[in-house]
């Protein structure tokens, strides 16, 4: 008896990491000090660049879309995903991202795809500016079913303390705008997987009515990675609040950003979501409020700015290539959102 036999393969485990270790370099920003391999990952901060720095930490996961990878056979965007949901709760605070450690478990380790689930996480951070230098690779035989594993990761951003927004200057008759979103993002799988896929008997290869391409196709977009365009208007005006639309959707999640004394409306006709949306609710017989409620329903990314901010906010956002709204004011009243 031996530890392969077992369930484990330590060669196998050395050859991914021999893989992944030229693509991993490629990420390395000047500050990293280590390569990979080691017990920590060594990352020397500056502080002569910065007068009162705050850190900013921030961990997530994929979630159940992990399921649709697996029936798909696909696995070269998870890693997108994984980068996405971390260091975009980094960045809605106004901190730059400086590195990134993903946590990879599996029943029994295939190198290959492996090898392809952590390009992704590799692209992830390169679309973000920041380093990955560190990870996990957890082989756990009889606790996964073979093909299937686990995603998580972990990142670390910095701002001055003065620049932190977390969204205290939020005042009435402030505007909100949102980023479009790519999709479902990395929330609310589960639902879809029981009314799309359970429920409804949909396959994967089947299209999507006015999407021009098949339902695996839409629900493995990756989630919209949005650290440049928030460094890019941090840096060009005053915003008050910035929030990162996950799992809770518009709902949820926009009023974890607002003061006591403050609420969000919220126009729906403002922006037109994508079929697929529409196809889940249909299918489903799902409420409004439940959808608002669980996704983002075609708005990734909420930004609160100052009335006289609102225009240059929306040409900003359209330069970096991302399609913005105006889609409600702030108005007082208790903490939360109302539709209209």
């Amino acid at each position: 008896m031996d530890y392969k036999k077992a369930g484990v393969d330590i060669d196998a485990g050395n050859e991914f990491v021999r893989r992944i270790r030229a693509l991993v370099r490629s990420t390395f920003r000047p500050e990293v000090l280590t390569d990979i391999g080691g017990f920590g990952g060594l990352f020397r901060f500056d502080p002569k660049k910065y007068k009162d720095p705050v850190l900013v930490s921030g961990t997530d996961g994929v979630g159940t879309k992990l399921k649709v990878a697996s029936l798909m056979g696909r696995h070269d965007t998870v890693g997108i995903d994984l980068v996405a949901m971390c260091v975009n709760d980094v960045a809605v605070c106004g901190a730059e991202p400086l590195f990134f450690l993903d946590y990879l478990a599996v029943g029994t380790l295939a190198v290959g795809q492996a090898e392809t689930i952590i390009a992704g996480v590799v692209e992830g951070c390169r679309q973000a500016g920041c380093a990955l230098i560190g990870g996990e690779t957890a082989e756990m035989p009889g606790f996964y079913p073979d093909g299937e594993y686990d995603l998580a990761g972990f990142a670390v951003g910095v701002v001055e303390r003065d620049r932190l927004i977390d969204g205290r200057r939020v005042r009435p008759g402030d505007v909100v705008i949102g980023l479009a979103s790519t999709g479902l993002h990395s929330n609310g799988y589960s639902l879809v997987r029981h009314v799309l896929l359970e429920q409804a008997k949909m396959s994967l290869k089947e299209q999507v009515p006015g999407q021009g391409e098949t339902l695996g196709e839409v629900l493995l977009r990756p989630t919209r990675i949005y650290v440049r365009t928030i460094r890019a208007l941090v840096e060009a005006g005053d915003i008050r609040a910035i929030a990162h639309i996950t799992g809770g959707g518009l709902t949820e999640n926009l009023p974890r950003v607002l003061p006591e004394g403050c609420r969000a409306v919220i126009t729906r006709k403002a922006w037109t979501p994508s079929p697929l949306f529409g196809l889940i609710q249909s299918r489903g017989q799902v409420a409004d409020d439940e959808m608002y409620r669980v996704f983002n329903m075609g708005i990734g990314l909420v930004l609160v700015v100052p009335p006289d901010r609102a225009d240059a906010t929306l040409r900003l956002a359209e330069a970096q290539r991302d399609k913005a709204f105006r889609i409600g004011v702030i108005e007082m009243g208790e903490r939360g959102v109302r539709y209209a």
